[in-house]
């Protein structure tokens, strides 16, 4: 057996190895913002896949190729949602300003789940806060990991 064979099936055992990226059984919901986001990233990844395509690099063309597919079928599944200006109660795509137990504050954007970074503010719709906080208006208490929030305000941002 050459070697350079041997490289190839090396190649492919990688490439089939890699698995496919998980994709959530919940609603698909998304800001305006996020669905521009999964756009971007997929045409991100098919400039990438030309560029690994033409220097013949199998593992890379393997690697996007599982993105490429987590990234369509999430726009495809894609739903756009916003909440109505002038409601009352938490939905997704507020913002919602928090106060614990301690009065320490804390802003929490609710979107979709390919979106949510914690760091940046923002939270999936799937989140224990997000569930605890829809529905409910400014004032009321919400309870998550043992520890009561208060819902001090609540806006609409454009995307």
């Amino acid at each position: 057996m050459s070697r350079a064979f041997t490289r190839e099936e090396d190649n492919e055992n990688a490439a089939g190895a890699l698995g496919e990226r998980p994709v959530s059984a919940h609603r698909n919901l998304v800001t305006a913002r996020g669905l521009a986001m999964i756009e971007a990233e997929l045409a991100q990844l098919q400039e990438e896949m030309t560029n690994a395509q033409a220097n013949n690099d199998r593992e890379r063309v393997a690697l996007i190729s599982r993105d490429l597919r987590y990234w369509a079928a999430r726009h495809a599944s894609a739903e756009v949602s916003a909440p109505e200006a002038g409601s009352n109660v938490v939905r997704f795509g507020m913002v919602v300003a928090l106060e614990d137990e301690d009065g320490k504050p804390v802003r929490w954007r609710i979107v979709g789940e390919d979106e949510a970074d914690p760091a940046q503010g923002s939270i999936s719709h799937v989140s224990p806060m997000a569930r605890a906080l829809f529905g409910r208006k400014v004032g009321e208490l919400v309870s998550v990991n043992n520890r009561e929030w208060e819902i001090i305000g609540m806006s609409v941002e454009d995307d």
